[in-house]
């Protein structure tokens, strides 16, 4: 029942994920890990020397996550069920996702962890939340459930047709809260049909490529598409029990981002939202028949995900929403969700922004005042010395070749009272479709 509900959420809003599989049999350790591609192709196991996503927790909004799936056990935390309204978010029957938490936190079985499928994030755990795909097309409940649970990183591979500004809102709530939101481009190969959440500003839309890195052919694109990440031939752990499935669908890769932002966020806490999305910007990369394309692209954005590299690079912090775009700040939705914090806060600086411009002014008065002074004295003594030698016959010691009794001195402690730009004031955020290209 519950995918039979995915299937008709997903086809409704042009986007599918991993739902056409097929149901595996066991296989032996070694077939699992090599029909695990994208393990190797995103450096999985140097990524892993590094990070492995511990104390990261993902939000994984779906039909449900199978918590006692032998590849997810102890990784799933208790969540939410918005069909039944309990926090048991098992799914009911075959499930997606399932498949998506694994991609993200699968953490294998057997001896050393050889068998079953591994995930990106290994050591991040997944709050799993069941959406009410039936009867309510909104994710706006889940989203702000997601970010009060303590979530860094929220994948949502599923959407809706049609736009709500209580979606768009609870996106803007996510940003507000330095949280990641993660969404699939959909699965039509069309362009312009990218749906809600990706369409809305504060979300990372991931498309899909193929095994040579090439963009896969149903994956549907736009200016909204910022990376791109494996879609084809993906194992998960799904359907019923224990057994593993293979298909295609960027909402696979669109885990596969959350997974190496689960990675990013245990490495570096400190980073923002946008400061790890930026991360995975620098240093994705593009097959070579896309070599040269001005960035970002409709289809690969700024290239496919390089998770090693993203934690072993120098690379900038970068502005605190990165390549994220953000509401504009005159939008209703900007209003409704600026917290009072926000608002306080730029008020904050412009007042220091007033106060500092009249402190250079109140200083440049003052200095004239000094050189006014100064001058005056200096004419005074003039005097006085000029009478002390006799008048105008005397000796006019300063007055020989035509000079004036005391040269005119530049002002060492003269300063401009012109305003001088605030070094702590933010300047906006250029909107996502003017993000500088990757060097």
């Amino acid at each position: 029942m519950a995918l039979t509900r995915t299937v008709r959420a997903l086809s409704a809003a042009a986007l599918t994920g991993a739902l056409l599989l097929t149901v595996a049999p066991t296989a032996s350790a070694d077939q699992t890990r090599r029909d695990q591609w994208a393990l190797e192709t995103l450096q999985a196991e140097s990524a892993w020397k590094i990070s492995q996503g511990k104390g990261v927790t993902v939000a994984v909004i779906d039909d449900g996550v199978n918590a006692g799936h032998i590849d997810l056990k102890n990784n799933v935390l208790k969540g939410k069920d918005f069909v039944d309204g309990d926090d048991d978010a098992s799914p009911v029957g075959d499930d997606h996702g399932t498949g998506m938490a694994s991609i993200i936190a699968g953490h294998g079985h057997g001896f050393g962890a050889t068998d079953g499928v591994m995930g990106l994030a290994p050591e991040s755990k997944i709050l799993p939340i069941r959406s009410d795909f039936e009867s309510d097309s909104s994710f706006a409940d889940e989203i702000r459930y997601a970010v009060d649970q303590g979530a860094s990183i929220i994948n949502i591979s599923v959407a809706v047709g049609q736009e709500s500004s209580a979606d768009r809102e609870a996106v803007t709530y996510a940003l507000k809260h330095d949280v990641l939101m993660v969404t699939a481009s959909g699965n039509n190969g069309q362009a312009d049909e990218i749906y809600f959440p990706g369409e809305y500003p504060g979300t990372l839309t991931v498309g899909g490529v193929d095994k040579t890195g090439e963009i896969w052919k149903d994956s549907n694109y736009g200016p909204e598409v910022m990376l791109t990440a494996p879609a084809t031939r993906i194992v998960t752990a799904g359907a019923p029990g224990n057994r593993l499935r293979i298909g295609d669908g960027t909402s696979d890769s669109a885990a596969f981002v959350s997974g190496a932002a689960a990675l990013l966020r245990a490495k570096f806490p400190n980073l923002t939202a946008g400061q790890i999305a930026n991360r995975l910007v620098k240093t994705a990369v593009l097959p070579d028949s896309a070599k040269g394309i001005s960035l970002p692209d409709e289809k690969y954005g700024y290239g496919e995900i390089r998770p090693f590299a993203a934690l072993t690079e120098n690379i900038p912090a970068g502005s605190k929403y990165g390549p994220l775009a953000v509401p504009q700040s005159g939008s209703p939705s900007a209003a409704a969700s600026a917290s009072p914090s926000d608002t306080d806060s730029a008020a904050e600086r412009e007042k220091a922004d007033q106060k500092q411009m009249l402190f250079f002014v109140v200083l440049g008065v003052v200095a004239l005042v000094v050189v006014g002074l100064i001058v005056l004295l200096i004419v005074k003594l003039s005097r006085r010395n000029k009478n002390n030698n006799g008048g105008p016959g005397g000796p006019a010691p300063y007055q020989q070749y035509g000079q004036q009794p005391f040269p005119p001195q530049q002002n060492p402690y003269q300063q401009s009272a012109q305003p001088q730009q605030n070094p702590y004031q933010q300047q906006p955020t250029p909107p996502h479709s003017q993000w500088p290209p990757q060097q």
